[in-house]
């Protein structure tokens, strides 16, 4: 009874049942939110303005991508109109649609689409040999063969070495402590 109201007066937390943590997407999941909601909070501590909330937008991309591309193309919709709605009413409808967003779980589905999406950022600098390994961790990955982790280390080895400003920024590279090791399960 307590937990339903909490839930209900509390929309926007995170939440989930204790006994659905021993999966290891579901508790991916529920930390991912964690951690969005506490960098969404870190900008509302900061003056409201457009400009923050697209930064913020723009490091986030990828992840909300990876949870819903329906969701992805709703929130570039949202702050492309940025301009034409008061400003507390953006940033209140922008962390009702992220959190919705993030409350959809990923699938090796979703993240190889990401990771190729990213891959894209390399297209001049990467090898025939480079790409080829890249697409078949990311193939390997989305069959469940190898965890997440191995084709992130790889693009994040990429970043690196070839300096990609944008992809650098991107919060689904590291969308929690990597101490966590919450990305390597199959």
């Amino acid at each position: 009874m307590f937990a339903r109201i909490f839930m209900e007066h509390f929309l926007l937390l995170p939440v989930e049942d204790e006994g659905r943590l021993h999966d290891p997407n579901l508790r991916e999941n529920f930390i991912e939110r964690i951690f969005a909601l506490k960098r969404w909070r870190e900008i509302l501590s900061k003056k409201e303005s457009r400009g923050t909330l697209v930064e913020f937008h723009t490091k986030h991309k990828l992840l909300i991508l990876s949870h819903s591309p329906k969701y992805y193309q709703m929130m570039g919709k949202l702050v492309a109109k940025a301009k034409e709605i008061p400003i507390k009413e953006l940033y209140q409808q922008y962390q009702a649609i992220l959190m919705e967003a993030l409350q959809l779980k990923t699938s090796p589905k979703k993240n190889a689409n990401v990771l190729q999406h990213m891959m894209g950022y390399f297209k001049e600098q990467l090898s025939s040999d480079e790409k080829q390994e890249l697409l078949e961790f990311i193939d390997h990955y989305r069959q469940e063969y190898i965890p997440l982790v191995v084709p992130v280390t790889l693009i994040q080895h990429y970043v690196r070495k070839y300096d990609q400003p944008y992809l650098k920024e991107q919060v689904y590279l590291h969308p929690h402590p990597l101490e966590l090791q919450l990305r390597n399960h199959v």
